[in-house]
């Protein structure tokens, strides 16, 4: 999420994503957003009558394997997962407090979630949405062709061509596979985190966004919806303003929610089980292979064994381009380690993201779940 914000309601398409082993046990904790909390609950609904049927119903599903057809990367069967998981900036409908809406939606928000064989551990490695890549041909959301461009920023895709075209421009940069995609709506995110019950941070110095709306004075905070939104979106309130500040926030508040998330006790409490389950699979959309309560259900159980600990968070290795302080570059050969250790099912080595720039924002002295 970004203070830019989330959530998408252009249509949709896509079917469904698979590969490498189905979704086996240990996946859940590493999105974060509301993801995180969606797998915890659906869990317990996914048996109940009406209940499967209302949460069945809220969930929107995209048909990204039927978008994309058969040029992708090699399904590589390794045992691992990898997910793209993208915050949307729509600002329609009830985001629309947050600013204008223009008409189209952007991915502010991009994370690829790599799953380790084996599901006790996962990589997280976050795409800044002002990296200039190379976007691929795509098609809009109207059926019309949208040729590929240079320099594209690459939260562009999605506003070009939906999920489907932001999936492929990963693929292209990264050579990997997406098994999964998960969008997280914006207010679904904010309601998520209220119904949970808040989310437990400190903040070691103050943090000040009008933009954001967030005003956190230094000390322990149980976080409402609106400060959670808030603290994911700032930028200006924290580093050097940028984009690569922000996304160190992200990083930090994903653990802190993984860490709230396994001392929730809901199965105990049918009510809050039942508003959880209902909140978090609105809050989402999934490719085509997850957009049913039970294959959710499954995929999200899989993710309990992996915590905040398992996770190593990484921003794609980039530098700053020297015709636009504003914008970022990908650092190619850097990058090309990251990719390559997640295609081998390996850790990402420290050399990979030592020269980043998006190393240097150094937030974590800032936000903590101590």
């Amino acid at each position: 999420m970004t203070d830019e914000s989330r959530t998408a309601d252009a249509p949709r398409r896509g079917k469904r994503g698979r590969r490498r082993k189905p979704p086996s046990r240990r996946k859940k904790a590493l999105v974060g957003t509301a993801w995180t909390a969606a797998g915890v609950v659906v869990l317990g609904g996914a048996g109940l009558g009406f209940v499967y049927v209302k949460l069945n119903g809220n969930i929107k599903g995209v048909d990204i394997n039927a978008a994309l057809g058969t040029n992708r990367p090699a399904d590589i069967d390794n045992g691992s997962q990898d997910i793209l998981v993208l915050g949307s900036d729509s600002r329609s409908g009830d985001n629309a407090k947050y600013g204008k809406d223009e008409g189209a939606a952007r991915s502010d928000t991009a994370m690829i979630v790599h799953v380790y064989k084996g599901h006790k551990k996962a990589g997280v490695v976050s795409i800044p949405r002002d990296t200039l890549i190379s976007r691929p041909d795509c098609t809009t959301d109207d059926g019309e062709d949208a040729p590929g461009a240079e320099r594209q920023m690459f939260n562009t895709a999605y506003e070009v061509g939906g999920p489907a075209c932001a999936v492929k421009t990963v693929e292209k940069m990264s050579g990997i596979r997406m098994d999964h995609y998960i969008e997280v709506d914006f207010s679904g995110f904010k309601k998520l985190i209220d119904t949970l019950g808040g989310v437990d941070i400190t903040t070691k110095k103050a943090i000040r966004d009008k933009d954001s709306h967030l005003d956190l004075d230094a000390g322990t905070h149980r976080l409402t919806g609106e400060q959670a939104l808030g603290l994911v979106r700032t930028r200006h309130g924290v580093g050097d303003g940028s984009d690569l500040g922000r996304i160190q926030l992200q990083q930090a508040f994903i653990k802190a929610l993984l860490d709230q998330v396994k001392d929730v006790g809901v199965f105990g409490n049918p009510k809050k089980l039942f508003d959880l389950a209902n909140d978090a699979t609105s809050a989402i959309t999934t490719d085509s292979d997850l957009n049913d309560v039970k294959s959710l259900a499954g995929f999200a159980g899989g993710l309990k064994g992996i915590g905040a600990d398992d996770m190593k968070m990484v921003t794609m290795p980039i530098r700053y381009d020297p015709a636009d302080p504003n914008r970022v570059l990908p650092l190619e050969e850097a990058d090309q380690q990251v990719w390559d250790a997640l295609k081998a099912d390996k850790a990402i080595p420290r050399s990979a993201t030592e020269k980043s720039a998006g190393d240097k924002g150094d937030v974590g002295d800032v936000v903590s779940s101590e």
